[in-house]
């Protein structure tokens, strides 16, 4: 079985469809016939990855507000493993 290979642009594209447009990934998946986890994949990495945030600005504002704080609480349990893993690591050096 062999592994199907995306181009960038096209993996881009599928992750704007999620984020910004706000489609399910379940459809953009079967649209694009992408497999559902390799989408889910991308987006995560996306979401990771970014340097600004994914949050569309023309949302409503509540709906923006929404996301804002579970973005928000997603960089702060990052940051917190982070913390945990370089603590550990420092312990264990010493």
């Amino acid at each position: 079985m062999f592994k199907k290979v995306y181009p960038e642009d096209f993996k881009q594209s599928a992750v704007n469809m999620v984020v910004v447009q706000r489609n399910t990934m379940k459809s953009v998946s079967k649209r694009l016939d992408v497999n559902y986890r390799t989408l889910r994949e991308w987006v995560q990495a996306a979401k990771s990855n970014a340097t600004e945030s994914l949050v569309s600005k023309e949302l409503p504002l509540e709906q923006q507000m929404r996301e804002l704080v579970n973005e928000n609480a997603r960089l702060r349990t990052g940051r917190d493993i982070l913390k945990k893993v370089t603590a550990y690591f420092t312990k264990e050096h010493l």
